[in-house]
């Protein structure tokens, strides 16, 4: 989705949740990326669209400093509450879009995106990236198998039958609930390869997670297309609803899935 003015209404009450119930990237990644690029603890990390910290704070142990911008302050506050506790001191919080970005920030030899790049202008992103990133440095764009809209297990099917149920058939974004999801017109690998961070290489790591009946309500209110704004006073019946449909599916309450982690790693070309 490309958007030429920020909706500030896109994760609207969404952050608290985000930080506890979306899913974390596995520490093998983290490894992977050191290994690739042969982190040191030196450099900088700029890590746009940050959100609630779910890349910059395991990550920033790799390197002197991190910045995480994003332009949601609630997202931005989880951010820094999740860093003090781990006690990740080396990350700065800008309040921003990473539209705004310039040459003030200094140079990075690496810049990562994870569940962002598609809400950005990307062209216009990597065109201003270019004099930020270092040579020999590059673009991490993380992609997770998460999305349950499209997904083929039954359970996830079942999950978002009871969305539409509460919210109808169309898919909520942005606009106070108003907005409707567009597809990109270009997958990212085309408008990277359009730019000068042209050389491209996917990397995949295998991950499990685990949901509750619980959790996964917490991460349906974390995502665009299900804020718990949208429900308003039938909040708590579609609670109702979703808990006792998955219990028909499951009598557990638990489920489990693979979720493979892509990296697409585009290398910055002179």
């Amino acid at each position: 989705m490309v958007t030429t003015t920020y909706d500030p209404t896109l994760f609207q009450g969404a952050a608290w949740y985000y930080a506890r119930y979306r899913s974390k990237y596995p520490q093998a990644l983290f490894d992977l990326l050191t290994d690739i690029f042969k982190l040191d603890g030196t450099g900088r990390l700029l890590d746009l669209g940050c959100g609630a910290g779910l890349v910059g704070i395991p990550f920033s142990d790799r390197f002197a400093e991190v910045v995480g911008l994003d332009p949601d302050p609630e997202m931005l506050k989880e951010a820094e509450d999740q860093a003090t506790e781990v006690g990740a001191t080396n990350i700065r919080w800008i309040h921003d879009r990473a539209e705004s970005i310039s040459q003030e920030l200094g140079k990075f030899q690496i810049v990562t995106m994870g569940r962002s790049f598609h809400w950005m202008e990307r062209e216009l992103v990597l065109s201003k990236l270019d004099s930020l990133v270092v040579d020999g440095g590059a673009i991490v764009i993380l992609q997770t198998n998460d999305n349950a809209w499209d997904s083929d297990h039954p359970w996830k099917k079942t999950a978002i039958a009871v969305v539409k149920r509460w919210l109808g058939e169309r898919r909520r974004t942005g606009q106070g609930g108003e907005g409707e999801w567009k597809p990109l017109d270009l997958p990212h690998e085309e408008v990277l390869k359009q730019s000068s961070f042209s050389r491209l290489e996917t990397y995949k790591v295998k991950s499990q997670q685990t949901w509750t009946i619980d959790s996964y309500l917490g991460y349906i209110y974390s995502t665009a297309f299900g804020l718990p704004s949208f429900f308003g006073e039938n909040r708590e019946k579609f609670e109702a609803d979703l808990r006792a449909s998955l219990l028909a599916v499951e009598p557990s309450g638990e489920f489990t899935e693979e979720l493979p982690v892509t990296a697409l790693v585009a290398w910055k070309q002179s």
